[in-house]
């Protein structure tokens, strides 16, 4: 029942947005892109900081407008970067830290636009490489991993800033935007009006023709060595979306997983990741 009282939600929503787009275009389009890029969920309060975190050196950077919060646990001189995803925060790594912990080396997560404790409304994968950005040209770490939506922001910062990493980790990456503006269109049955607004608004801001701003794309040219893991039951990112980036990108592997879903949790998973990277 809650399901389907949601889904009568959502095309309500997108019923009012075709109207709007007739009589008001501007306010549609407007409507549309920041129910599109604003994340509901994902926000940490500083009176409720979770326990991995709060164990963490938290720092706070200044990037223009923007805010972004990091954490680090102190290690040797190799660094790792931990990259969250949509309507997450860095505290989604807290599985896998136990695990990297034991390699001794420091480990760095930060919080994306408009996620835990960043500032913003807005989430954008260009934003995001730029918080990479200040964190890479602080800290130079040779390895990176990035999770779903952060995962094809790893990417699309890799082919724009070329920062010399040893190491990628990709976990149920997205591979094209366009797919997931298509599956947001489809979802809210938008219409023709509406979907090429936000195609012609995109493309002109990040000055990226919207078929290009692709992961597959982005490492299509790549020599870093990578895993590319994906469940093949994943509902949020589909298992497609992962053999794109890996049929693209030749120096990396592919794990296929089953049963893990988008989160892709496992202890196995895991350790294999830090075999990966214990490989000199």
């Amino acid at each position: 029942m809650k399901k389907f009282i949601q889904f009568i939600i959502v095309k309500s929503v997108g019923s009012y947005i075709n109207l709007l787009s007739y009589v008001a275009p501007k306010k549609s389009f407007k409507l549309a892109y920041n129910l599109f890029s604003q994340p509901r969920k994902g926000r940490i309060s500083e009176h409720k900081i979770p326990k991995t975190l709060q164990k963490a050196e938290q720092e706070t950077h200044q990037l223009k407008q923007h805010q972004f919060r990091s954490y680090k646990w102190q290690g040797n001189d190799e660094t790792i970067l931990l990259i969250h995803g949509w309507e997450s925060n860095a505290s989604r790594w807290k599985k896998l830290l136990i695990h990297l912990k034991k390699t001794g080396k420091t480990i760095i997560a930060i919080d994306g636009p408009a996620h835990g404790m960043s500032s913003g409304k807005e989430f954008n994968v260009p934003i995001y490489s730029e918080f990479i950005e200040v964190i890479v040209q602080k800290y130079n770490p040779k390895i990176i991993i990035g999770h779903s939506i952060g995962g094809n922001a790893v990417a699309y910062f890799q082919a724009h800033y070329h920062h010399n990493f040893e190491k990628i980790v990709l976990l149920g990456a997205p591979s094209d935007f366009k797919v997931i503006l298509d599956n947001y269109i489809k979802m809210l049955s938008l219409n023709n009006r509406v979907h090429q607004s936000l195609i012609n608004y995109i493309q002109k801001r990040f000055d990226l023709n919207i078929e290009d701003f692709s992961a597959s794309n982005f490492l299509k040219d790549s020599t870093i060595s990578g895993i590319i893991a994906h469940d093949f039951h994943d509902t949020v990112v589909l298992f497609e979306e992962g053999k794109k980036i890996s049929n693209s990108w030749k120096k990396a592997q592919f794990i296929e997983t089953k049963g893990l879903g988008h989160s892709l949790h496992d202890t196995y998973l895991y350790q294999t990741i830090i075999d990966f990277l214990e490989i000199k």
